[in-house]
């Protein structure tokens, strides 16, 4: 039973967190590409080319929808862990805690701040590049825990359990 939560709990983080951190990564580039003014004989719902807004709105989506299957992660984790009685291991809480932390940048300010450039973006408002910067820097803290919490599930220091 280990080995299948195991895999799901593997196949959960590559299925669900994978996407959130390549989509919320490009994010802050796609808002810049987006041209405030509609082109001339473009229409207000019309596609203006690789600077769409519609490539906006489709990588806010990938990150809500995808960070919201990412709560299987954690799930499994922790069903994982309790079956290789290794919930008290130092490891084990670090990832959990920064696991949380990660959640929490992501819940309270890479996606917030998403949503408020594409509502901008759509009513054809002036984005300025601080606030893409910013939100660039709370993706890239983001992306920095997920890929320490990979490290401690691999090396898992201190670990018994013969990683």
């Amino acid at each position: 039973m280990t080995k299948i939560l195991l895999s799901l709990h593997v196949l959960a983080a590559i299925i669900a967190v994978g996407p959130v951190t390549v989509a919320a990564s490009m994010y802050p580039a796609a808002v810049r590409k987006v041209p405030v003014a509609l082109p001339a004989g473009a229409g207000a719902g019309e596609a203006t080319g690789p600077g769409d807004v519609s490539t906006v709105r489709l990588l806010h989506r990938i990150c809500r929808v995808y960070a919201g299957l990412g709560i299987a992660v954690p799930v499994l984790g922790l069903a994982t862990a309790a079956a290789m009685g290794v919930l008290g291991d130092a490891w084990l809480i670090a990832s959990i805690t920064l696991t949380a932390a990660a959640a929490g940048l992501l819940i309270a300010f890479v996606l917030p701040r998403q949503e408020e450039l594409l509502e901008e973006l759509a009513d054809r408002r002036p984005v300025e590049h601080a606030r893409t910067a910013r939100l660039a820097m709370f993706t890239g803290l983001f992306n920095l825990l997920w890929a320490t919490v990979t490290v401690l599930m691999i090396v898992r220091p201190g670990s018994t359990t013969g990683a």
